[in-house]
C-alpha cells in the first residue's frame, strides 16, 4: 500500500468515470473506499484487516489523525463539523452562517496539504429535523470555499437516507459539492434502487452503515429495541456489503462502515465493531473477507442466540425484583479456541439522542451477576422495577468476543 512516506505533500484526488465506472482517484491512480467510520486508537487494525480509509465526523484531533493514518498508509475523509437545524442553528441568520463559514476556512487551510487527507465532508446528516432548506445553500457555500483553497481535494455532504425532497433540494442547490454520501443501515441493500427513485444518478460513497439500526428493530412490549447478536450483525453485514457496496459498480466509489470502535448509542455495543475493552467483533472478520477476499485464520466466537428460561429476546421477558434466573447462551467457536462468558446488567437506556449526538452509558446493576460458565450465566433480578437488559460478552484467547444482549422487565 502507498504511505506516500516520502512526501509531505497533498496527493491530488478526483472524481472521474473510468470504463463507465465512477471513482475516485489518488494521484490519477483508481481508490475504491474501503473504509471504516471512526479507527482512533484502531488505525493499524484497520490496515491489517485489508481497510484503506478513516472517516472522521469533524476536525477535532484532526493533526493526530491524520498523522495515525498516514503511517499506516490510510486515507481521510475529514468531516467538518457543521450545525445543525436540530440542535437549534438557525440557517437564516446571516452573520452566523457567515461566522461558521469562516471557522471552516481556517480549518481547511490548516489540513488542505496533509499528505493522508482524501476529502472533506461537509456535516453529518444535516436533513436530520431540518425544514429550513438555506442549510443547502450554506452547505454550497462552503464547497465553494473548499473549491478556492483547496484544490486537490473533493467535497461531499452525509444524508441521512436518499429522500426524494432533500435530494431534489441538493441536486438544486449545491452545485458545487462534487458528488454526494449517503447513511443507511437496515435497508442499505436497496441504496442504489432508493437512489434511483429520488432522482439522483451520480457518483456517491455510502459513508455510515452496518447494524440494523435501532428505529428499525422490533420492540418489547415496554417499547425497548431488541438489538441482533454481533453474529447477526456480521451475517447481515456481510450480505448489505454484497448488496449495496458492490451491487452498483457504475456509481458507488466505496463505504465506511459503522463504527470502527464503540460508542454508547441505545447500549454499548450495537454500533461498535469493538467492545469498550478493545475486542474485536465477528464483523471485523467480515470486513477482512470483503476488503481481501481471505478470512482470517482465527475468527472471533459467534453467538447466535439468548434466552431467560427458554424465553428469547422476542418473548417480553418478565422477571420478578428480586428473583434468581438463568440465561442460556447459545455459542459456537470458528477456531476452537477456548470460550469464557463474562456478563452484566445494565438499566434501560433512558437518556437518549438523535443522530449520534451523545449518550450516557446506562448505570450496570452491581452483585447481580451470580456465576457464568461456557453456555449460561447465573443471575438474580435487580430489587428495583424497571427496565433492564442483561449482556453476554463471550471471548475466545485471541482478543475476539461475540456480543448479546436480552432486555427484560422487572415488575
Amino acid at each position: 500500500m502507498d504511505k506516500n512516506s516520502n512526501t509531505s505533500s497533498p496527493v491530488r484526488v478526483a472524481v472521474e468515470c473510468i470504463d463507465g465506472q465512477h471513482r475516485l482517484t489518488v494521484n490519477g491512480e483508481p481508490f475504491f473506499v474501503k473504509g471504516a467510520g471512526g479507527g482512533f486508537g484502531h488505525t493499524e487494525t484497520l490496515a491489517h484487516r485489508g481497510g484503506n480509509s478513516i472517516r472522521t465526523w469533524s476536525t477535532k484531533n484532526a493533526a493526530r489523525v491524520l498523522d495515525e493514518a498516514h503511517a499506516v498508509g490510510l486515507k481521510v475523509l475529514m468531516g467538518l463539523d457543521v450545525a445543525r437545524e436540530r440542535h437549534g442553528f438557525d440557517y437564516d441568520d446571516r452573520q452566523a452562517v457567515k461566522k461558521q463559514l469562516d471557522t471552516l476556512a481556517e480549518q481547511v487551510r490548516e489540513f488542505k496539504d496533509h499528505p493522508a487527507l482524501l476529502a472533506w465532508g461537509i456535516g453529518n446528516e444535516l436533513n436530520l429535523g431540518a425544514t429550513n432548506p438555506a442549510v443547502w445553500d450554506a452547505v454550497n457555500e462552503i464547497a465553494t470555499m473548499i473549491h478556492e483553497l483547496d484544490g486537490n481535494h473533493p467535497a461531499t455532504t452525509m444524508l441521512a437516507g436518499a429522500n426524494k425532497t432533500v435530494v431534489d433540494e441538493f441536486t438544486a442547490r449545491c452545485t458545487e459539492v462534487d458528488f454526494l454520501s449517503i447513511q443507511m443501515y437496515g435497508d442499505v441493500g436497496n441504496a442504489k434502487e432508493k437512489l434511483s427513485a429520488a432522482g439522483y444518478t451520480g457518483p456517491y460513497l455510502i459513508t455510515e452503515w452496518g447494524a440494523t439500526g435501532h428505529w428499525e428493530v422490533p420492540l418489547t412490549p415496554w417499547n425497548a429495541p431488541i438489538e441482533q447478536t454481533s453474529s447477526e450483525k456480521a451475517d447481515k453485514i456481510l450480505e448489505r456489503y454484497t448488496a449495496a457496496v458492490l451491487g452498483d459498480p457504475a456509481n458507488c466509489m466505496g463505504s465506511y462502515v459503522f463504527l470502527w470502535g464503540q460508542k454508547q448509542e441505545r447500549t454499548p455495543t450495537w454500533y461498535g465493531l469493538f467492545t469498550e475493552a478493545g475486542e474485536q467483533t465477528e464483523a471485523i472478520d467480515v470486513m477482512q473477507y470483503v476488503w481481501t477476499g481471505s478470512w482470517p485464520k482465527k475468527r472471533a466466537p459467534r453467538l447466535t442466540e439468548i434466552a431467560i428460561g427458554g424465553k428469547t429476546r422476542h418473548d417480553g421477558v418478565k422477571l420478578t425484583t428480586g428473583a434468581s434466573a438463568r440465561a442460556e447462551v447459545t455459542t459456537s467457536s470458528p477456531t476452537s479456541s477456548p470460550i469464557s462468558i463474562r456478563a452484566e446488567i445494565l438499566s434501560e437506556a433512558t437518556v437518549v439522542g438523535e443522530g449520534g449526538d451523545y449518550e450516557p452509558r446506562p448505570d450496570a446493576i452491581p452483585d447481580t451477576i451470580k456465576n457464568t460458565d461456557c453456555d449460561s450465566i447465573e443471575f438474580t433480578a435487580p430489587v428495583k422495577p424497571g427496565a433492564y437488559r442483561l449482556f453476554a460478552y463471550v471471548s475466545d484467547d485471541s482478543g475476539r468476543v461475540a456480543t448479546a444482549n436480552l432486555p427484560f422487565l422487572v415488575e
